[in-house]
């Protein structure tokens, strides 16, 4: 008991230093570096019954037009007035242009076919697939391509700073880099061949178009609801170089608009922060629960004290490399933990019932 004990502390400081490596290294990325070629860029935007979210992105393309050669949305079939919307900016201004898609072959998500279908209508040599929830701001694009030319990388993934502004996205959208952040060196993904120490987010992907046209990602993982992982993990055993770096106030998202459609936006891809399994993820939801009690009755008043200093530590690193509040993660803490129970528990009740309804498709 009392080792099980130690065995749960020490997790808690291998996560501690994981978490304060990437507060302390800032992986963001830098300024352009004054690059005399860059090549041109191709914004490609898969939309489905986003009218709001492509609204306001769209509205602010002007701050960061110049840095790009188009902007391609593709609108999958939606409901809405995604393609009204579109179709209204597309009028105005000379590089935007729209798809109107058409009905998913058979063995496709929607997503990883709409990204298909608008690489293969991309002119720019450098292809920047983002979601309509992201807002860019401007030198962003800029700074992201002189980065992908220094380094001579194939793929580039930025997980953009996380706009909370409800409750429900409070208790929720933290939880993705809590788990990241304190399990991965993010330096890692760059560094380090092995392609079980990769990530990477589908709101922010950016290839080179050459070596993206030979492999074609996307319909290789036509199937999968995790592509983005899927895919940098293909690229690493390619021996590619690749890197995942951290959004500071040029890129951000606003992910979920409450809890339910973030609960049910997150157990899409829980497992697949532990490797795709269920088991992983469970230890750990269970492991990070149960540690502070298991600590402060088998180890003793000390050890437990000071174990809650690790985990309280562990979100404050988080929180400065991922520049959220840090007052409003530490107090979240016991809810934000409860919320990931759910997350896990809906992951595993969708793959029990093969079904994961999503946005009207089911992914599973």
């Amino acid at each position: 008991m009392v080792t099980a004990g130690w065995i749960l502390f020490d997790f808690g400081l291998l996560r501690l230093a994981v978490a304060l490596y990437n507060a302390v290294s800032r992986p963001y990325l830098p300024q352009a570096d004054g690059t005399a070629y860059l090549p041109s860029v191709s914004v490609l935007i898969p939309a489905r019954d986003e009218q709001e979210n492509l609204d306001i992105l769209l509205g602010g393309f002007t701050r960061w037009r110049d840095e790009v050669f188009e902007l391609i949305v593709y609108d999958d079939l939606s409901s809405d007035k995604t393609f009204a919307v579109a179709a209204e900016y597309a009028a105005a201004d000379s590089k935007i242009r729209i798809i109107k898609g058409g009905g998913l072959p058979p063995g496709w998500l929607g997503k990883n076919h709409a990204c298909d279908c608008l690489a293969a209508d991309a002119s720019g040599n450098i292809l920047l697939f983002i979601d309509a929830d992201v807002r860019l701001e401007k030198g962003s694009v800029t700074r992201a391509v002189s980065y992908m030319v220094k380094e001579n990388l194939a793929l580039l993934s930025i997980f953009p700073r996380q706009i909370l502004d409800n409750a429900g996205s409070v208790l929720c959208v933290p939880l993705m880099n809590w788990i990241l952040l304190s399990l991965l060196p993010l330096a890692a993904v760059r560094f380090c061949s092995r392609p079980s120490l990769a990530a990477a987010n589908g709101q922010f992907m950016m290839f080179c178009k050459e070596r993206y046209d030979i492999l074609r990602p996307h319909s290789r993982f036509r199937k999968s609801a995790v592509e983005d992982i899927a895919i940098i993990k293909y690229y690493k055993r390619q021996r590619l170089r690749v890197a995942t770096l951290l959004g500071r106030d040029d890129a951000g998202c606003r992910m979920y608009s409450g809890l339910k459609d973030a609960v049910e936006g997150f157990s899409k891809n829980i497992f697949d922060f532990f490797g795709g399994s269920a088991t992983l993820c469970f230890v750990f939801v269970a492991a990070t629960t149960a540690a502070p009690f298991w600590i402060f009755f088998q180890n003793g008043i000390a050890a437990g004290i000071l174990y809650l200093g690790i985990i309280i530590a562990i979100r404050v690193a988080v929180s400065i490399a991922s520049r959220q509040k840090i007052l409003l993660n530490v107090l979240a803490m016991i809810p934000q933990q409860m919320v990931l129970w759910a997350i896990s528990a809906k992951a595993l009740i969708n793959r029990k019932r093969k079904r994961q309804v999503w946005k009207g498709r089911n992914i599973n």
